[in-house]
């Protein structure tokens, strides 16, 4: 049975990527207390279930340092991938006023202040992070997860799930990242009137990026770093990394690298590739941002 946990900050879009597990036939369980976890995956189990996923968050309160250890223990049976959600303070604090909900730990810990709220269980959840695939729900729309969240679980992961995902660094470094490098040194498509409309994934754009020495020899750099230290992460058990991409808008210049990085990885590791500034409208339509 294959299990994804889904864990992370509360109002990051853990319901959002939950109904996104239900809706391709997973079973699925919110704030579940972790000790009631492997129990009910061997239930499920011997009924014929054989997709669950599970949210658990920091309102298990004084169980939730158990859970690193159960996640231990559901690996030596089952197929089991964690979901760590999070996002920034700013956007969190704007999604608890537009909804008008309380944050669940403001009356259980007496804090008043929602940021408050908001930090202290940033601090009770960092130590999961680690354990599986984080996502940055800042800047993302619900569809833009529910798409994400299909994508992960579309991957057999066996070994470092490698992950290029490009950003414009006029919305912020991912708070997901584990490695970032600035490209805003290169070349800039934007300043070219024909370019400006269009994204590192279009053939003018590839071209015109292609052609440029300085380009080559940062994806190079790039390369030279992550082949060097890959083994590294592999050897520390790291399931996966994300290697952000950053140029201004998150247009142009990440995109064709992180795309150029994902296909030189493709033969070493499981690769995912994301643009998280390249949010997709309703009708499927591409709205990149200005500025490259």
């Amino acid at each position: 049975m294959r299990i994804i946990l889904i864990t992370g900050i509360s109002g990051s879009g853990k319901s959002v990527a939950l109904n996104a597990l239900e809706d391709v036939g997973y079973y699925c369980v919110d704030n579940l207390p972790p000790k009631f976890l492997p129990g009910l995956a061997d239930f499920l189990s011997s009924d014929g279930y054989d997709k669950l996923a599970v949210a658990i968050d920091a309102r298990s309160g004084s169980s939730l340092p158990d859970l690193p250890k159960v996640i231990a223990g559901l690996k030596t049976r089952y197929d089991v991938h964690t979901l760590f959600l999070t996002s920034s303070t700013q956007a969190l604090i704007q999604r608890f006023s537009e909804t008008r909900r309380r944050h669940p730990l403001s009356s259980a810990t007496g804090l008043a202040s929602l940021a408050d709220a908001i930090e202290h269980e940033r601090e009770l959840v960092s130590s999961l992070a680690e354990f599986g695939h984080q996502i940055d729900t800042s800047n993302l729309r619900a569809n833009t997860l529910r798409a994400w969240v299909k994508k992960f679980i579309e991957h057999e992961h066996s070994g470092l799930t490698l992950m290029f995902e490009s950003f414009g660094f006029k919305r912020g470094v991912p708070l997901d990242a584990d490695l970032v490098f600035d490209v805003r040194t290169l070349p800039n498509p934007y300043y070219d009137h024909a370019l400006r409309p269009l994204t590192g994934l279009d053939q003018p754009v590839i071209d015109f990026l292609s052609a440029l020495p300085e380009v080559r020899e940062m994806i190079d750099d790039i390369s030279t770093y992550l082949h060097k230290w890959l083994p590294r992460f592999r050897d520390d058990n790291r399931s996966y990394l994300t290697v952000a991409i950053g140029c201004t808008g998150g247009q142009h210049r990440s995109v064709y690298i992180a795309q150029a990085l994902g296909t030189l990885f493709a033969a070493e590791a499981d690769v995912l590739v994301r643009h998280r500034e390249m949010i997709l409208a309703e009708d499927g339509s591409r709205q990149p941002p200005a500025n490259g």
